[in-house]
């Protein structure tokens, strides 16, 4: 069924199913709705044919609103405003980045307070289902405005202003006017107020942050359940995932990430079974684990709230109106906002970026203990697999690869928002948001992350591969390892091509595969949400109900 947009109650899965999967959408056809839409539409008409003075409408733009502007040149003003906004830099986003700032931009306005026609919003759900993209660069906004240059360049190219833009129609390039000739649509002269209400929101870099945040989600249930496969590998307890523990310090985010944990290890024949309260240290074993395993869920009970809070605060985003003015149609009343400053956005997407160098963190010290045999409970340095041969290094080089990432996602960190005020044009946009350099930022810091998963993964492997041997003779993690990560297990042999085997480890001899090609495998099954993220579908389902219950 298509998506039906109305302004309101659209989450953050019904954007990604746009905008990735193909998933169509339509305007509602609420009577009530509609009718808010052209009243407000007829405010903006009427106030323009008594000369009053509106702004963007009857003066020109930001510093230059002292400027007035003939009502008989309304019009003019709208069809010229992308003009001097086709500045963007570098280089292209991704198109599903831009086609979720199509479907926001078409949401917000359908909440009826912005004063433009239905055929104007009705037109960029037109370009979605129609495959036609426009051509955005990542360069240009500094989240004050709005996202006024990129999407200029959705507004011209969906209206047809001109063969100077350029979009994708179904992987081909072409100007936007040849593609809506193909698709049937026919261009549309802007008139007063429509320019300025679809180029003056927070839908670009809305749409790249609510992306960034459904894949890390994903990342962090596979943070879970990497660390599930290091508690096994290392034979750690379960007894710190207790629940009496988390009933008295009793965040949502360490509740959440104890219960996961618990499900995730259960049925295990390598872990130390002691939810029951007995200890049972295996040998050489401490008489309880270290911090990176027993204060698990204190650690990452902050990020999964962090990241449950941005949740919410997207999903608010992206059912706000947010550009300016609006119009209250119940009063009659123009009014005059700050809705598209994207400080919500600008500043969660600094958290996110911080939240994944802290997940990375967390994961890097616990394959350095993994690798230590004076840490990792009796398994081999560097968990090499065959035993015979003098010269196998083992994962030696994957961690080095793995530690070349790490520095870079904790830079990554770094906050944005907080820096570089601009006086932009004239000292109107003396306070900005960076919520669209932010977002981009945090599309790459999730692209890096979603590098070292593999690696941190294929550690989780070898690991567990190598206490099945030490636990029952033969190195079928399949045999021993909790149902959960045993799915776990499978999957990634699967997509790296490597069969499960009783007789050796994932690596047993250093020249028997090639570890680049099984990273790449890996960070591109779970980038196009493959059969790895499957088996913990559940967790990434709980985690995204987690921000009913977010604190932050």
């Amino acid at each position: 069924m298509a998506l039906l947009l109305r302004g309101e109650d659209l989450t953050i899965e019904d954007l990604v199913g746009v905008s990735r999967k193909g998933r169509s959408a339509a305007l509602s056809d609420d009577p009530e709705l509609l009718a808010r839409i052209r009243r407000s539409r007829e405010i903006i008409l009427e106030a323009i044919e008594a000369g009053e003075s509106i702004y963007g409408v009857t003066t020109a733009f930001g510093g230059m609103a002292d400027i007035k502007v003939p009502k008989d040149s309304a019009d003019l003003l709208q069809q010229n405003i992308p003009w001097p906004h086709k500045t963007g830099a570098g280089k292209r986003l991704p198109k599903a980045d831009v086609r979720a700032a199509m479907l926001l931009r078409a949401n917000s306005l359908m909440r009826g307070v912005s004063g433009v026609r239905i055929e104007i919003i009705q037109r960029l759900v037109e370009c979605l289902d129609a495959g036609i993209t426009p051509h955005v660069h990542e360069l240009g906004s500094i989240g004050a405005s709005g996202d006024l240059v990129p999407l200029a360049y959705i507004l011209a190219a969906a209206v047809g202003l001109d063969r100077a833009f350029t979009v994708d129609m179904e992987g081909e390039e072409m100007d936007a006017l040849t593609a809506l000739e193909r698709a049937g649509l026919p261009r549309i002269e802007l008139a007063a107020k429509e320019g300025l209400s679809v180029m003056n929101g927070t839908s670009v870099m809305a749409g790249i942050g609510a992306h960034a945040l459904y894949d890390a989600r994903n990342l962090l249930a596979l943070s879970l359940g990497a660390h599930a496969l290091y508690a096994q590998g290392m034979a750690a307890s379960n007894q710190s995932f207790h629940p009496f523990i988390q009933q008295h310090k009793p965040h949502p985010g360490q509740v959440w990430t104890a219960a996961k944990m618990v499900d995730l290890l259960k049925g295990s024949k390598l872990i130390r079974d002691e939810l029951n309260g007995k200890s049972m240290p295996g040998k050489n074993a401490l008489e309880q684990d270290r911090y990176s395993l027993r204060c698990l869920p204190q650690f990452m009970g902050p990020i999964a709230d962090g990241f449950s809070a941005m949740a919410r605060s997207i999903e608010i985003e992206i059912n706000s109106a947010t550009d300016n003015p609006l119009i209250d149609t119940e009063q009659e009343l123009t009014l005059y906002c700050g809705n598209f400053l994207g400080q919500y956005i600008g500043v969660g997407m600094d958290h996110l970026r911080y939240y994944i160098g802290l997940l990375a963190k967390h994961l890097d010290v616990q394959i350095a203990m993994l690798v230590a045999p004076e840490f990792n409970n009796g398994l081999p340095p560097s968990l090499t697999g065959n035993p015979e041969r003098p010269v196998n290094l083992g994962l030696k080089g994957l961690q080095i690869s793995g530690n070349s990432i790490m520095p870079l996602l904790s830079f990554y960190g770094n906050s944005l928002a907080d820096r570089f005020p601009t006086h932009a044009e004239q000292f109107n946009q003396n306070i900005n948001s960076q919520g669209f350099g932010s977002a981009n930022l945090a599309r790459e810091a999730v692209g890096l992350f979603r590098q070292y998963m593999a690696i941190a993964l294929l550690f989780g492997v070898q690991a567990v591969d190598l206490r099945t041997k030490k636990s029952l003779d033969h190195y079928d993690a399949r045999k021993a390892l909790s149902p959960m990560t045993a799915e776990l297990y499978e999957a990634i042999l699967h997509v790296i091509e490597v069969p499960p085997s009783a007789e050796k480890p994932y690596v047993y001899n250093d020249d028997e595969q090639c570890l680049d090609m099984h990273i790449h495998r890996i960070a591109a099954d779970i980038e196009g949400e493959g059969r790895i993220i499957a088996p913990l579908s559940a967790v990434v389902e709980s985690l995204s109900r987690l921000k009913d219950r977010a604190l932050f």
